[in-house]
């Protein structure tokens, strides 16, 4: 007699449906619309710039507000207290998320057209390690810029955490820091794969359990 676990690891193999290959692939949406909004956002002002200073972080590149002077600014600033330059170099991590993208938008589209329920569960292991990889780098990289200092630099400051969510006062400097649009899309689709795979996983429970007690499951789609 086939038990509820068996059952269940059966389904694991099920192809995915109608409703579920149609979802999948419009996820994908916003997942490549993140390539035209911000990631993330850092934003300084002082008195001696009452305009503040901005500086958008794309999948692929680093943008300064007003025609890209104020990342100039930063950089000027950063070298009195000697934090690293930022430059597109500096920031490797952006070397490889857009890869992750494309990447994870063919593995969606792989799978709603030839996937498995296991194909989704892992679609949605790699979006998770994606997003949690990427952001854990990030915050990593605002700890190198604050606490690798140059003992040279003119202006001597302790080394300090740079603000990663929210607001921050760093000397005159009132720092804040937030997540973009880019960031939301993103998310859309992490959060959209991971619910769909809770779906599948839950109703296909729920279909094992009924045929181990010999009953006719509803159909999962």
């Amino acid at each position: 007699m086939r038990t509820t676990a068996d059952n269940f690891w059966e389904f694991l193999d099920a192809p995915l449906r109608g409703r579920g290959r149609i979802l999948l692939v419009l996820l994908t949406i916003p997942l490549l619309l993140s390539f035209a909004f911000p990631l993330w956002q850092i934003y300084m002002k002082a008195p001696q710039y009452p305009s503040g200073l901005t500086m958008d972080i794309y999948s692929y590149q680093v943008v300064g507000g007003n025609d890209g002077h104020d990342v100039q600014e930063i950089n000027t600033l950063n070298h009195y207290i000697g934090m690293h330059t930022i430059t597109r170099e500096e920031l490797r991590d952006l070397d490889w998320i857009p890869f992750a993208i494309v990447g994870m938008a063919l593995l969606s589209w792989r799978a709603a057209l030839l996937g498995n329920v296991r194909a989704l569960i892992d679609l949605s292991m790699i979006a998770g390690y994606v997003s949690v990889v990427a952001f854990g780098r990030f915050v990593w990289m605002l700890y190198e810029f604050g606490h690798h200092l140059d003992p040279k630099a003119p202006v001597k400051v302790a080394p300090f955490m740079p603000v990663v969510i929210g607001e921050k006062q760093i000397a005159n400097f009132h720092t804040v820091s937030m997540p973009q649009l880019g960031s939301v899309l993103m998310g859309t689709f992490t959060m959209g794969v991971f619910g769909l795979t809770l779906l599948y996983l839950w109703r296909g429970r729920r279909a094992a359990k009924a045929l181990a007690a010999g009953t006719v499951p509803a159909p999962i789609g």
